[in-house]
């Protein structure tokens, strides 16, 4: 993506640059139950019952899964939700963001 703009008579090109993505990935626990994990992906994820319970299951028998990919802010967001309502359930869900 190009932007041009002209300034005393010169031609100054700027390069923007599309923001980096990043992946938001779910690690497991010994605590947190598979339904909860089921509902934050649904519900803060948006994924169907079907989605989120093979990521739960694969979350289980991997270790982890990406649970989704988003620009930095909104995965940062979605991070401290889902941390957030873990703690709240006293649960101790955790998360990690990696570039994509």
């Amino acid at each position: 993506m190009k932007q041009e703009l002209l300034a005393n008579n010169e031609q100054t090109q700027y390069i923007l640059k599309k923001p980096s993505l990043f992946n938001v990935i779910m690690h497991n626990d010994n605590e947190t139950t598979m339904d909860f994990v089921v509902t934050v992906l649904m519900n803060i994820y948006c994924m169907t019952q079907r989605d989120a319970e093979t990521t739960m299951m694969k979350i289980h028998n991997e270790g982890s899964a990406i649970v989704g990919q988003y620009y930095r802010d909104i995965a940062e967001t979605k991070i401290l939700l889902t941390v957030n309502l873990a703690k709240k359930h006293n649960f101790p869900l955790q998360l990690t963001i990696k570039e994509a």
